[in-house]
C-alpha cells in the first residue's frame, strides 16, 4: 500500500508539472468529476507495485505527446483534483516533482552540433577526389631501412646526426632495435651521456653507425661502466679516446672488463701503468676475442724466438702485433731475420717494423743492397736503421738514406 501511495504520488506531480499552466485556469471554472483527460483516468494507469517502470514510462508519453487537456465543465459544475480521491497518506508525502528529458526527435536532433557523418558511397565531385592525398603505405617486412624513414621521426633524426642506416642494417638485429626506439624517449639521454663522456659531436653518427646497439642500453649501466674506468686511474680524455676508437668498450660489463685488464697485466708480466697505456693505445684489446691475442703470444715465443720480456717490450711498443695475421707476422720475421739478418735484440729495438708492408721492406731493402748500402749493424758506418728503412717517404728514403733519385728508385723497381 505504502508503494502504491508514493507511486501515486510520483504520477500526481509528473502531471502536474506537464500540465500546470493550462490546468489552473480550467480547474477553477469546472466541477467535473469526470475524467480529467479525454480519458485519461489516473487510476487506470496507476502501476501495480510490480510494475513501477513500465508504469513512469506510460504516463510520461500521454503527457509529452500534448493530447491531454482537462474538461471545459462538469455536470455539477465543478472540478475534483485527483488529489482529492487519494488516500490521506498520498498527501501528506509531500515529493519534489522530478523533471524528465524530452526525448522528442525533432528535438534531439536540433540540439545536436555536429552533422552526422556522411557515407562511405555519398558520391563526391571530381575537384574533391583530386585534393585527397593518400599516405603510403608503412611496409610490413623490408629488407632495408630506408623504406622506414618517411614513417619514422627516429630514423630521419639519426639519419641527419650522420648515421649510416645502409651500415647499420647490416647488423644483426641492429635495424629492428631502432624502429622500436622513440628519440625523444630512448635515444637523446644516450646522445648526452656520449657527449659527456667526451664523444664529439660530429662523431656521434659514425660512433652511432659503428654501435647502434648502445641505444638499447640502460643509461645506469653506462655509467656504472665509466665509473669503473674512473676508477682505474683512466682520466677523462684516456676514456674519451678509448670510447671513440672502440666504440663497443661500453657494451662490456664491469666484471668483463676487469678480467680483460688482469689478462693482459698477467700474460704479459707488465705494470698497472704499463697496462693502462698499452689499452689506451689499443682499446679494442679490451673488446677483441682473446684467442688470437694469445695464439700470437705463443708465436712470438715458440716460433720466432723472442724471449719473455722481448716479447713484453715489442707488444709494448706495437700492440697491434697481438692482432696481427699469424702468417703475415711470421713471414716479415723471415724476411728481416733470415734474409736480412736482423738478430732478435735489433727487432725487440724497432718492433714497429712488424707493422710495416712487407712488400715495402722487400723493395728498399733490395734497392739498397743494389747500391751497397744495406748496413743494419749500429757499429758499423753508414747504418741505417729499421725505423728509418720503414717509415720514411719515397723521397725522404731515395735522397737521405739511398743518396740517389727517386727516378732511380722507379727505374730500379721496374728490373724486379
Amino acid at each position: 500500500m505504502a508503494l502504491w501511495a508514493r507511486q501515486a504520488s510520483r504520477w500526481c506531480h509528473l502531471l502536474k508539472a506537464a500540465c500546470a499552466a493550462e490546468f489552473r485556469g480550467r480547474l477553477r471554472g469546472c466541477s467535473s468529476t469526470a475524467q480529467a483527460c479525454h480519458g485519461f483516468s489516473p487510476r487506470a494507469l496507476l502501476p501495480s507495485p510490480n510494475d513501477v517502470l513500465p508504469w513512469r514510462l506510460q504516463a510520461y508519453r500521454h503527457v509529452s505527446v500534448g493530447s491531454c487537456s482537462p474538461p471545459d465543465c462538469a455536470k455539477d459544475g465543478s472540478f475534483s483534483s485527483p488529489e482529492s480521491n487519494w488516500p490521506l497518506p498520498v498527501k501528506q508525502e509531500q515529493t519534489k516533482p522530478e523533471t524528465l528529458p524530452d526525448l522528442n526527435e525533432k528535438t534531439l536532433y536540433e540540439d545536436w552540433d555536429d552533422v552526422p557523418p556522411s557515407s562511405a558511397l555519398e558520391e563526391i565531385s571530381e575537384e574533391e577526389a583530386v585534393q585527397i592525398i593518400a599516405e603510403p603505405l608503412l611496409p610490413l617486412h623490408s629488407s632495408t631501412l630506408r623504406d622506414y624513414v618517411d614513417h619514422s621521426e627516429t630514423l630521419a633524426k639519426l639519419v641527419h646526426l650522420g648515421v649510416d642506416l645502409s651500415q647499420v642494417e647490416k647488423r644483426q638485429k641492429a635495424g629492428q632495435l631502432l624502429l622500436t626506439l622513440d628519440f625523444e624517449k630512448d635515444i637523446r639521454k644516450i646522445l648526452l651521456f656520449l657527449k659527456d663522456v667526451g664523444v664529439e659531436d660530429d662523431q656521434l653518427g659514425p660512433f652511432l653507425t659503428k654501435n647502434p646497439y648502445i641505444l638499447g642500453e640502460d643509461l645506469e649501466t653506462l655509467e656504472t661502466r665509466v665509473a669503473y674506468l674512473k676508477s682505474k686511474k683512466f682520466g677523462k680524455a684516456e676514456i674519451a679516446q678509448m670510447v671513440s676508437r672502440a666504440p663497443y668498450l661500453l657494451l662490456f660489463s664491469v666484471e668483463r672488463l676487469d678480467n680483460r685488464l688482469g689478462f693482459f697485466k698477467k700474460e704479459l708480466g707488465l705494470s698497472v701503468k704499463k697496462t693502462k697505456d698499452l689499452v689506451i693505445r689499443l682499446p679494442r684489446l679490451l673488446t677483441g676475442k682473446l684467442e688470437p691475442v694469445k695464439e700470437n703470444l705463443q708465436v712470438c715465443q715458440i716460433e720466432l724466438g723472442f724471449q719473455r720480456n722481448e716479447i713484453q717490450q715489442i707488444v709494448f711498443k706495437t700492440p697491434k702485433i697481438l692482432t696481427a695475421s699469424k702468417k703475415r707476422l711470421k713471414q716479415t720475421f723471415d724476411y728481416l731475420h733470415n734474409i736480412m739478418g736482423i738478430p732478435h735484440h735489433m727487432l725487440t729495438r724497432f718492433p714497429q717494423v712488424f707493422n710495416s708492408k712487407l712488400l715495402r721492406i722487400k723493395e728498399r731493402h733490395m734497392f739498397l743492397t743494389f747500391l751497397g748500402r744495406a748496413q743494419y749493424d749500429p757499429a758499423q758506418p753508414s747504418y741505417i736503421s729499421l725505423d728509418q728503412l720503414v717509415s720514411l717517404p719515397d723521397e725522404v728514403f731515395c735522397t737521405e738514406i739511398a743518396k740517389a733519385s727517386i727516378q732511380d728508385f722507379e727505374k730500379f723497381l721496374k728490373t724486379l
